[in-house]
């Protein structure tokens, strides 16, 4: 099954939203075993949108809209989907009687605006929307599926879980397409080509290797289509030996740092950190994942070394002789937040991000990394690369990694 997204509104093509429902709905897709062959976004404009359908029509099997289902005049998409269809916006009583049991608390909030969600092409199956007054419409023609849901992302989402992902299993019964996640960290995605050239040779018809670089790791993910399904796990395997040298994690098809934390969270300690280069990505990058609150106690943004010294204790002699960026003051600062907090473990990052600021002996991209725990601390120094973005982020997640090990080296011993 392929499938095509469109997004319906001019606030993405202005730049004043981000387009989530895509990634979202094709993640869905891909967990089902369908292909998202494009992704489109247009204007709340009639032709803008059945050139979209037009084009889509051409090499899909499903067309998924999303966008201009309110209540207001500015949303077109009943509309141009009922002429689309050929067929008349009538107000359907099924879902009229949706409306009047969501609003049967609140009487007064039923007006004209929202009694015209009512109204549908009189071709579509509604689909019913328990977060929000616009149904959802499902459409089949010349055995394609349409289907629009409306743009606010909840709603979208709980209608895709409980309406639309269902009903295309029962459609589509042969879906076929299944992959793996594998992600590499601190190897270039150049490196790990070189690495994997002989294993790319031997890969079945059917069967692909993708690779997807972030800062500070690379996933890749391992596709399977049609028979060759049948072949995906041996091949994961043999891609796990191929990496055999290499710092490896299998992982999920979500983003490799929520990989790292549901590990960083499942490890059962209590965490903190002091950051300098790094100027409290760490923080967010943990606190970004719900459930940080039951491991991470807090952060000290330590950018001056005043505030290196004064706050979390760093020697002034050790700044002074060895300078910001050195592995005394990236221990210091470890042991420091970790003694302030009172958490088990604290990892700490001091660095010249760039593009200024380097010198010969410590270059843009040279970072500390400390970890302090119940068993001492631990350092690390990376040489990362000249780009400002590329050190914090890269910088941040190894911070992470070092953290993880040696919990795990800790658990261990």
């Amino acid at each position: 099954m392929k499938a095509v997204i469109i997004t319906i509104g001019d606030e993405i093509l202005l730049g004043q939203i981000l387009d989530t429902n895509s990634r979202f709905m094709a993640r869905e897709l891909t967990k089902l075993g369908a292909e998202t062959v494009e992704m489109r976004s247009v204007a709340d404009e009639r032709n803008a949108i059945v050139r979209a359908i037009n084009d889509a029509s051409l090499h899909a099997d499903v067309i998924l809209l999303t966008g201009g289902l309110g209540p207001t005049k500015d949303d077109l998409t009943k509309k141009v989907l009922a002429e689309y269809f050929d067929c008349k916006l009538v107000q359907n009583e099924e879902v009229y009687h949706w409306l009047v049991e969501m609003f049967a608390d609140i009487p007064s909030r039923m007006n004209k605006y929202n009694i015209s969600q009512a109204l549908l092409p009189e071709k579509c199956t509604p689909l019913r929307n328990r977060k929000g007054t616009a149904s959802g419409m499902w459409f089949e023609h010349k055995n394609k599926v349409l289907v629009s849901l409306p743009g606010v992302p909840f709603e979208m989402e709980y209608l895709m879980h409980n309406e639309v992902l269902p009903r295309l299993k029962t459609k589509f019964t042969d879906l076929f397409l299944r992959f793996k996640m594998v992600t590499v960290f601190d190897v270039p995605e150049s490196e790990i080509a070189l690495k994997l050239a002989d294993f790319e040779e031997t890969l079945l018809e059917g069967i692909s290797l993708a690779y997807l670089p972030s800062e500070g790791y690379v996933r890749l993910r391992l596709t399977a289509k049609g028979s060759a399904v049948e072949q995906l796990e041996k091949t994961y395997e043999n891609l796990l030996t191929a990496l055999q040298d290499l710092p490896y994690q299998p992982s999920s098809e979500g983003d490799s740092r929520e990989d790292l934390l549901r590990r960083l969270k499942n490890a059962g300690v209590t965490v903190s950190c002091a950051e300098s280069c790094t100027g409290g990505t760490i923080a967010h990058i943990i606190t970004s994942m719900p459930g940080a609150s039951e491991y991470f106690l807090g952060g000290v943004v330590s950018y001056a070394n005043e505030v290196k010294q004064h706050v979390l204790g760093v020697s002034a002699h050790d700044l002074g002789k060895y300078g910001a960026v050195s592995e005394p003051v990236a221990r210091q600062m470890a042991e420091g937040v970790r003694r302030l907090l009172g958490t088990q473990y604290a990892l700490a990052t001091t660095g010249v991000a760039g593009p200024d600021g380097g010198t010969k002996e410590k270059p843009v991209g040279t970072i500390w990394v400390a970890v302090a725990g119940p068993n001492g601390t631990v350092t690390e120094k990376l040489l990362i690369s000249h780009t400002r973005e590329r050190n914090i982020g890269r910088g941040s997640v190894h911070a992470i990694q070092l953290l993880l090990a040696q919990i795990e080296k800790d658990k261990r011993s």
